[in-house]
């Protein structure tokens, strides 16, 4: 399994849709938002990290009043 940690940037005064659109996503096991340069963090749980990054780019990029986002992968030690 993938993990992976979007950091979001909306919008401004778009981050209320964003966030209850992005909720729908059951990739989407936590998001939380934020104060500062990013306005949301999404943990995200993936079969791979090909998956991973469809989710990112078709089911969060995708959403309107998406503008930017930045990805962290996450491993299993």
């Amino acid at each position: 399994m993938a993990v992976g940690f979007v950091l979001i940037s909306t919008s401004p005064s778009k981050e209320h849709e964003v966030y209850e659109k992005l909720r729908k996503v059951k990739e989407i096991v936590e998001l939380h938002p934020l104060f500062g340069e990013f306005d949301m963090l999404a943990k995200i749980e993936a079969k791979d990290f090909n998956e991973l990054g469809r989710i990112v780019v078709d089911k969060i990029r995708s959403v309107p009043g998406v503008e930017d986002t930045k990805t962290l992968t996450g491993i299993k030690f």
